[in-house]
């Protein structure tokens, strides 16, 4: 008796497994098409456009006497 009742427990479980993945596929086989069929729509990559700014030392503020850093050295050659 025992395993008549686990085979039918086990045969009802089967087929409401069965049933359940049946009923999934029909019911978003569209979906899962679509999904498979999708092509991302391609990007450009993105381009940084990129300001650099170097405040430059004006010749007010540099010392008298100090050389300026844009002349060539004097050689005593």
């Amino acid at each position: 008796m025992f395993t008549l009742v686990a085979a039918t427990l086990f045969s009802a479980a089967f087929l409401l497994a069965a049933g359940t993945i049946a009923w999934m596929f029909a019911a978003y086989h569209d979906k899962m098409v679509a999904a498979l069929l999708f092509q991302p729509i391609p990007q450009t990559p993105q381009v940084y456009h990129i300001r650099v700014s170097r405040p430059r030392v004006t010749h007010r503020l540099r010392a008298a006497g100090a050389p300026s850093p844009t002349q060539a050295p004097l050689s005593a050659a």
